[in-house]
């Protein structure tokens, strides 16, 4: 009897070893709420690896691209409060998306902000479907023809679209919105002049079909001119500080995910920011690195979030 019971325990131990290796196996889903291609999916890709390397399991990278990070984010919503499913995702989703119509997620109990990444600039730029070589040039064409000038963004609701709609707003023209799913394609669209404007998030390649004259920087939204681009004005050097927006990215899990497994997955991913491969990275794209604590980057969230409920009580964003 006595080596009966042994013989249970010790195959309960090797069960409960199995599953447990099993489980560090499956590893962390790094889901990236945005197609492919972009700037956020080479970001991403450059976390896995030290997060897969401090955390001891594999990180690997999916895409839940969609409605302005809203599929991620209802997607994570329903994954369980484990700490195995990050979204990597900028913060319009819970500061903006929920102010502009109701969700199917609750920003305040659904989601949990974990680490912020990084800053990220937004790039005006015409294409070769624009006949004009500056920001109030531009605007010239889309006072005069109303709505004839197309301008893509990243999607509804994005930082991109907000962009353009205080733009409108402020100059008192029309422009035609085009939303899409996501980086990639849009700037593949940008290149054959599918439409006349786009409004990315800085990133290599954008900047470097710049740099080689098949795109023309108009504008930037940030706090100051780009090194990168120095002779390209900021939105409030044009006259247009309501739309002069940046977007801020991080990680995010499930709400009721335990706080220990937050500080694990912030500590691991602010590591990771120190990396100088990986600041290096996002400085020579210029972005700025940020980090800091979960509670930070959700007080951050939150005022984002006042200030745009402000800006849209005087300007509403038409979807």
């Amino acid at each position: 009897m006595a080596l009966t019971v042994c013989r249970r325990k010790a195959l309960a131990l090797v069960a409960a070893a199995a599953a447990s290796a099993r489980a560090a196996d499956a590893g962390v889903r790094l889901v990236v709420a945005y197609p492919p291609g972009g700037l956020s999916d080479e970001v991403a890709r450059a976390l896995a690896a030290p997060l897969a390397a401090d955390l001891g399991m594999p990180v690997r990278v999916e895409h839940r691209p969609g409605a302005g990070g809203a599929v991620a984010m209802e997607m994570l919503a329903r994954a369980p409060a484990d700490g195995r499913t990050l979204v990597f995702c900028a913060a319009s989703p819970l500061a903006l998306l929920p102010q502009l119509g109701p969700t199917n997620y609750d920003p305040q109990r659904d989601i949990a902000p974990v680490a912020a990444i990084m800053a990220t600039p937004v790039l005006v730029v015409g294409t070769p479907a624009l006949a004009a070589a500056s920001f109030n040039a531009m605007l010239d064409i889309a006072r005069a023809q109303p709505g004839a000038l197309r301008w893509a963004s990243s999607g509804l609701a994005t930082t991109g679209h907000l962009v353009l709609e205080q733009v409108c707003l402020s100059a008192g023209v029309e422009i035609t919105h085009v939303p899409y799913k996501g980086g990639g394609q849009q700037l593949t669209d940008a290149l054959a002049g599918q439409f006349e404007l786009l409004s990315s998030n800085v990133a290599p390649t954008p900047l470097e079909h710049v740099r080689s004259g098949r795109l023309r920087a108009l504008a930037v939204g940030a706090s100051r001119r780009l090194p990168a681009l120095p002779a390209v004005p900021t939105l409030a050097e044009l006259g247009h500080a309501d739309a002069n927006l940046q977007s801020r990215f991080g990680l995010f899990v499930r709400g009721g995910t335990p706080v220990a497994l937050v500080e694990r997955i912030n500590a691991a991913a602010n590591r990771a920011l120190a990396l100088p491969a990986l600041r290096d990275r996002l400085l020579a794209a210029s972005n700025l690195p940020l980090g800091g604590s979960a509670a930070a980057f959700a007080e951050q969230i939150a005022a984002e979030a006042e200030g745009l409920r402000r800006l849209l009580l005087r300007r509403p964003v038409r979807l």
